[in-house]
């Protein structure tokens, strides 16, 4: 895979995960959230993870499309004709 098709990976699973993140926490308190009743992580720790475990999914999810494709000239790097 090239940069480009990295970048076209990566970059929309990182939008997305932002996304999902700001409407997962307008909903759910990190403070609130406890495993087998002890509170195991701070706030600050708890955005992080669940940011990365987002961009991780939705990363997956952008590699199946791109890998999927019928035609992947494009994800090369020569004179690119979208």
């Amino acid at each position: 895979m090239t940069a480009r098709a990295v970048m076209l990976v990566l970059w929309p699973a990182f939008l997305v995960a932002g996304v999902i993140s700001a409407i997962v926490f307008a909903f759910v308190d990190p403070l609130e959230v406890t495993v087998l009743g002890v509170q195991p992580f701070e706030r600050e720790y708890f955005y992080a993870v669940s940011f990365f475990f987002f961009w991780i999914l939705t990363s997956l999810s952008s590699l199946m499309t791109v890998l999927m494709l019928p035609n992947k000239s494009f994800l090369t790097d020569s004179d690119p004709q979208f």
